[in-house]
This record gives structure tokens, C-alpha cells and sequence, in this order.
């Protein structure tokens, strides 16, 4: 028997490929080769299939990079060059993922809260780490926006934009954290 996690992450696949409208429990027990009592058993139906699926994904998209980024403690500085290690590094894939949601977000009010509460978790923690870094308060809300843009573009883009390619961009981009502008000279 599969467990709820399989569920969802077979959920989460079928969004990534297909988009929401095949998010059916007909394609999610095909899928794991079960039947639909299976899927009754885990899952008040698919509205609950649906909310246990959007809290899934901000656990595992979101809350998952953020508990990354903070284990092990260290500056700020160092904070956030893991995050970007762990979402640049993530093997998932996720470019598909992030897109079907958004698009779904555009079509569900209930998903659009959650994509509005995740963005909003996913820059409140970069200007969390930003504000530690010790740049001008006045720049917090705006470079916070400007990386998590950066990464939100360089998956819409198609292709998206590779993690080498990106990883260069963050780093051109985080370099004002780590020099003040003045000159060495």
C-alpha cells in the first residue's frame, strides 16, 4: 500500500507534467497502480487530496529549503549561500513544478493563497537573512525581491536558465553583501 507521502508526491509529478486538470484520482491511482478505495482511504476526497497537496508543497518546496539553509547555524552570509546551494543543487528539478503552480494559482483562489503565503515565507526569509548581512535597511524588501525574482524568472524563461548560469547570476548579484562599494585602492 502506498503511503500518503507517495500519494502526494505522485501528485505533485502528475501536476509538474500535466498541469492541474490531470489531477484526477483516476490518473493518481493509475499512476501507483492502486485502486481508488486506496485513495479514499488516505484522502477525504480529492478537495482533501488537494488541500494535504498544497500543504505538501510548502513544506517540501519552502519549509524543507528554509530548515536546510538554518541547519548548521552560521552568519547570514553563509545561510544563504546554502539556500541557494540547496535549491540550485535540488536534483527534483522543480522548474515544472513551480510553473504548474503558478499557472493552477491563476485558476484556484485556494491555491492562489498559497502560492501568495509561500512567496511571501520564501522573501520574508531572504530579507531575514539579508537584514543579517548588514546592508542598509532601505535595501532589505528590495534585494530580497531581486533574487527571489531572479529565480522565479530563470524558470519561466524557456528553456529555463541552468543552475551554473544562475548560480553565476546570484553570485554578481550578492556581491554588494560581501564588499561595501568602496575602493581597495
Amino acid at each position: 500500500m502506498a503511503s500518503k507521502r507517495d500519494w502526494l508526491e505522485a501528485g505533485l509529478l502528475v501536476l509538474s507534467e500535466d498541469g492541474a486538470p490531470a489531477l484526477t484520482v483516476e490518473r493518481l491511482c493509475a499512476d501507483l497502480g492502486l485502486t481508488k478505495g486506496s485513495f479514499y482511504h488516505r484522502f477525504k476526497g480529492m478537495a482533501g487530496f488537494r488541500t494535504d497537496l498544497l500543504e505538501h508543497f510548502e513544506a517540501e518546496h519552502t519549509s524543507r529549503y528554509i530548515a536546510g539553509a538554518e541547519a548548521g547555524g552560521g552568519a547570514a552570509s553563509v545561510k544563504l549561500n546554502r539556500l541557494v546551494d540547496l535549491i540550485l543543487d535540488d536534483k527534483g528539478g522543480n522548474h515544472d513544478l513551480e510553473i504548474a503552480m503558478r499557472a493552477w494559482a491563476l485558476q484556484d483562489s485556494e491555491v492562489q493563497a498559497l502560492q501568495q503565503r509561500v512567496d511571501r515565507l520564501r522573501v520574508d526569509y531572504v530579507k531575514s537573512l539579508w537584514r543579517d548581512l548588514g546592508g542598509p535597511e532601505a535595501e532589505v524588501e528590495p534585494m530580497a525581491r531581486l533574487l527571489y525574482l531572479v529565480l522565479v524568472g530563470a524558470q519561466q524563461v524557456v528553456p529555463p536558465v541552468p543552475a551554473e548560469d544562475l548560480r553565476e547570476i546570484y553570485t554578481l548579484a550578492m556581491r554588494p553583501a560581501s564588499h561595501d562599494g568602496r575602493d581597495d585602492a
